[in-house]
C-alpha cells in the first residue's frame, strides 16, 4: 500500500477544488458541473480519513477486493461517501462490484454488460455505469474502439436494458489529450449521453475545458503511490 499523505489534505484538496471551479467558469460551465473523484486506490483507510474529514465524498478505487477491505468500515463513520470503481472489472467480480460501488467507470465489453445487467436486476441496485471507450485504439487498453462505440452503447441499452450514465476514456500517455476528450464528448453527444469521466491529475483542467463531468484525481490529493506488485 502507498505512503499516507500529509495528515492535513485541506491545502491540496482545496487547491484542486478551486482550480476545477475556475476552469469550469472559464469554459462557461456551472461551478458544480464537475465531480471530483478522489482516487484513493492503494492508500489505506487511515490515509483516506483526513480527506473525508476535509469534506470530500466521492472516491475512486481500482480493485474490488481492496475496496471491500476499506470502505464498509469507512462508511460506518461516513455513510454519505460514494465509491466509484475506476479500474478494470472481471465478470466474476461483477456481483461484488454491484453490491459495493455507487458507480462503475470501466464497463468495457458486452459480456461484462450482460453480467452487470443480471446482477443489477438480482440485487435491485442501480449503480451509475460508464462505458469505456479506447479513444487511442491502444492494444493494451480495454474498451470499445471509437468505430464500435455506437454499437456498444446500443447493445448495452437495447439488449441489456442498462441505464448508461456516461462514457470514460484514458488518452494515450504520450499524446495531447484534448482530441481524445473531444472525441469522447462527440460520441456521447450523438448518443444522448451526459456523463464524461475523463481527466486525471496531469490533465484534469484540459478535460474540464472539453466537457468532463467527472475527473479522477489521485496523486495531486494523496501524494505518490506505490504500485501493486
Amino acid at each position: 500500500m502507498s505512503t499516507p499523505p500529509d495528515p492535513s489534505p485541506h491545502g491540496p484538496l482545496e487547491a484542486i477544488r478551486t482550480r476545477i471551479k475556475s476552469v469550469a467558469a472559464d469554459a462557461g460551465r456551472a461551478s458544480d458541473a464537475v465531480t471530483l473523484v478522489a482516487v484513493s486506490k492503494t492508500f489505506p483507510a487511515e490515509a483516506i480519513v483526513p480527506v473525508l474529514e476535509a469534506g470530500q465524498r466521492v472516491f475512486g478505487e481500482n480493485r474490488v477486493q481492496e475496496a471491500q477491505e476499506k470502505w464498509p468500515t469507512l462508511r460506518e463513520t461516513f455513510p454519505d461517501a460514494h465509491v466509484h470503481l475506476i479500474g478494470p472489472l472481471q465478470t466474476n467480480k461483477a456481483k461484488d462490484a454491484v453490491a459495493l460501488f455507487d458507480a462503475i467507470h470501466s464497463v468495457d465489453r458486452v459480456k461484462l454488460a450482460r453480467v452487470l445487467a443480471r446482477e443489477i436486476k438480482a440485487q435491485g441496485r442501480d449503480p451509475d455505469l460508464y462505458l469505456q471507450i479506447n479513444t487511442g485504439e491502444e492494444p493494451q487498453k480495454s474498451g470499445a474502439s471509437p468505430a464500435d462505440a455506437d454499437g456498444f452503447i446500443a447493445a448495452c441499452r437495447e439488449e441489456h436494458c442498462l441505464r448508461i450514465a456516461g462514457l470514460m476514456c484514458i488518452p494515450p500517455a504520450d499524446e495531447d489529450p484534448a482530441p481524445h476528450f473531444d472525441l469522447l464528448a462527440e460520441i456521447a453527444r450523438r448518443n444522448g449521453i451526459d456523463g464524461l469521466s475523463m481527466g486525471m491529475s496531469a490533465d484534469y483542467d484540459v478535460a474540464i475545458a472539453h466537457g468532463a463531468t467527472h475527473v479522477r484525481v489521485g496523486s495531486a490529493i494523496f501524494g505518490k503511490r506505490t504500485p501493486h506488485p
